[in-house]
């Protein structure tokens, strides 16, 4: 099971050297939702989603979002 952080922005997944990639299978595995969470919460990102990724099925379950340290959009006028 890959546990993965998702920014919901740029569909991008946080790698293990702290990089963006497409590509889910480039993605660091936290392990779990809770530490994922904590991770994706300190990265300077805006809204993010916590995935499963099913490398053998390439599926994806999202399973929490959230929103990282960048600082939220202003609202359209």
């Amino acid at each position: 099971m890959n546990i993965l952080i998702e920014n919901a922005e740029s569909l991008e997944y946080l790698t293990e050297n702290n990089q963006w990639s497409k590509k889910p299978s480039d993605g660091k595995n936290f392990g779990g939702t809770k530490t994922a969470m904590t991770a994706a919460k300190k990265e300077a990102i805006g809204k993010f989603n916590i995935v499963w990724y099913i490398q053998e099925t390439k599926q994806f379950i999202n399973m929490s979002h959230g929103r990282g340290l960048a600082p939220a959009a202003p609202a359209a006028a």
